[in-house]
């Protein structure tokens, strides 16, 4: 509901230029607020969580995660209401700051796992591996670029993505993903912990890191998200994966 409704109302403001009528500013700027208010800051679905694997091994570090705050990256839009972002932060490692090659990233190129077995319903992984956002400068350049994709839709913000399909209304999304790195065709069925792709900077990404999350739609732009748990607990923001969340190491 929250996306065709801020759909008719651009469509509302945009046909005053072929259709006779007019709308006051008064009932435009309203309308166009609250229903991208609506669209971004309404819809958590209370739900158990669903029990899955982790999506990738090793050591990683939670960013935005739903175990923090709930929306965790802000925002109800695009499914991303319990998503998780999780950096590879091997011991010892300095993080590049500017815009870097995304190879100079230990986290890029890593493999990417499913964390629950279903049917693959999409792939995309045409976008390019952009250089990372990691200063002040560049961070401000992300959120002037995240503006353009916002634009452009939801394949834009979320980069080189995988959905599969885990039954029941529940859709998992690995986003950010690298460019052609998918070991997997949409109508491919995989099961827990088989490599899906690798980790990418592609799409809204300031590094090298994967977006994970649950959600009710295979189309992230019409998802709303839903919760998940990991064996070991999902880590707070700033924590790593508990060492029993992962099958094995590499």
């Amino acid at each position: 509901m929250r996306l065709p409704l801020l759909f008719l109302v651009l469509l509302a403001i945009l046909g005053q230029s072929v259709l006779p009528y007019d709308l006051a500013w008064w009932v435009v700027l309203p309308a166009l607020g609250g229903a991208m208010a609506l669209y971004a800051f309404v819809g958590r679905v209370r739900a158990e969580p669903l029990l899955v694997e982790p999506p990738v091994r090793g050591r990683w570090r939670a960013l935005n995660s739903p175990a923090s705050r709930v929306p965790s990256h802000g925002l109800h839009a695009y499914g991303q209401t319990y998503a998780i972002d999780l950096v590879f932060d091997p011991p010892g490692f300095s993080r590049p700051r500017g815009f870097r090659r995304a190879a100079e990233f230990p986290g890029f190129g890593r493999p990417v796992l499913a964390a629950a077995p279903g049917r693959v319903v999409r792939v995309s992984q045409w976008q390019r591996d952009h250089r990372s956002r990691t200063s002040l400068p560049a961070l401000l350049y992300l959120l002037a670029e995240g503006m353009v994709r916002e634009f452009l839709g939801a394949g834009r913000v979320v980069g080189n993505h995988i959905v599969v399909d885990l039954g029941d209304g529940r859709y998992a999304l690995y986003a950010h993903l690298r460019r052609h790195s998918a070991t997997v065709r949409p109508g491919d069925r995989v099961v827990a912990g088989q490599e899906l792709a690798r980790c990418g900077n592609s799409g809204n990404s300031s590094e090298p890191h994967l977006h994970f999350q649950l959600m009710d739609h295979p189309r992230p732009a019409f998802a709303a998200g839903l919760p998940f748990d990991f064996a070991g607990g999902v880590p707070c923001n700033g924590a790593l994966l508990a060492p029993e969340s992962s099958l094995q190491s590499l």
